[in-house]
């Protein structure tokens, strides 16, 4: 894909953004269509997805140099297992359950029928994400959340400069009460890298109310709508965010399960290019 912007031309003035893409990339609308689905069309570096968008002239049109991986190629690392439970090192592209989701690939290759996802990581999210391998577990796991029991753990990187004291986000998420808790373990201009910890688990919790404090996760295609004048931030590949830890007492021993998940390559690879420290 392009990593230079295509300018748009006078005689190009008016034309749907996915007509453009097409002739311009040499590819049918349809798989322009696709990219524009999957939000990776920048247009004067603020992304845009909608089909008809009309160019005018000098508009600068841009596309990610990176491909995302196969999900299906891609190994599902166990982390924790017992007779109860599992929990594996998510990687992104895959939903959490449903079709083509981890909790579908498990069940085939553990021949667990039974297993079921205890809790949801959006698609492109990785980390620890909790299984229950048979029904009367996840009653127990849904319990143990609904009677705050579990603590999960996430590290981001978002944009800007976040304050070397952090910052505690309570605004309420369709109208339930959120609590987000953020500590700073990086910072430059363009970006930090930040620890979070959530008191509540709303959906998409983290990617809203860090972007309702001017500071959204990196390469979040839905709540990251701004300009972004940083090529590198452009870049990108997914959301920068990453369920790190996860503890939870366990309902039979009554001892504290604690799972850590390694930050992944292309974590590891941001942090590099935004000089900040793992």
């Amino acid at each position: 894909m392009s990593q230079r912007p295509m300018i748009a031309t006078p005689a190009e003035a008016g034309t749907p953004l996915d007509m453009f893409l097409a002739r311009r990339l040499k590819i049918s609308r349809k798989q322009a269509k696709r990219l524009l689905d999957e939000r990776l069309v920048f247009v004067n570096r603020r992304r845009i997805w909608m089909a008809r968008h009309p160019l005018e002239p000098g508009d600068e049109v841009e596309i990610p140099a990176f491909a995302a991986p196969e999900a299906r190629e891609v190994a599902i690392p166990s982390l924790y297992r017992d007779d109860d439970y599992l929990v594996v090192n998510k990687p992104a592209g895959f939903p959490s359950n449903g079709a083509d989701s981890v909790e579908e690939r498990l069940r085939k290759d553990l021949r667990l029928p039974a297993l079921e996802a205890v809790h949801r990581l959006d698609r492109d999210t990785t980390g620890c994400l909790w299984f229950a391998l048979h029904a009367a577990a996840r009653a127990t796991a849904t319990a143990l959340f609904r009677e705050k029991a579990v603590t999960k753990t996430y590290h981001a990187i978002v944009a800007g400069r976040v304050p070397a004291d952090g910052i505690t986000i309570t605004e309420p998420l369709d109208g339930l009460p959120a609590v987000t808790r953020v500590k700073l373990l990086s910072g430059a201009r363009a970006a930090s890298h930040v620890k979070i910890l959530i008191e509540t688990g709303r959906t998409h919790q983290i990617r809203k109310h860090m972007a309702s404090v001017r500071h959204p996760v990196l390469g979040d295609r839905s709540y990251l709508t701004r300009e972004i004048e940083e090529p590198q931030l452009r870049e990108v590949p997914r959301q920068m965010l990453h369920a790190s830890g996860l503890a939870f007492p366990h309902p039979k021993t009554g001892q504290t399960v604690r799972v850590k998940a390694p930050l992944p390559a292309d974590f590891k690879r941001v942090l590099r290019t935004l000089e900040l420290n793992e």
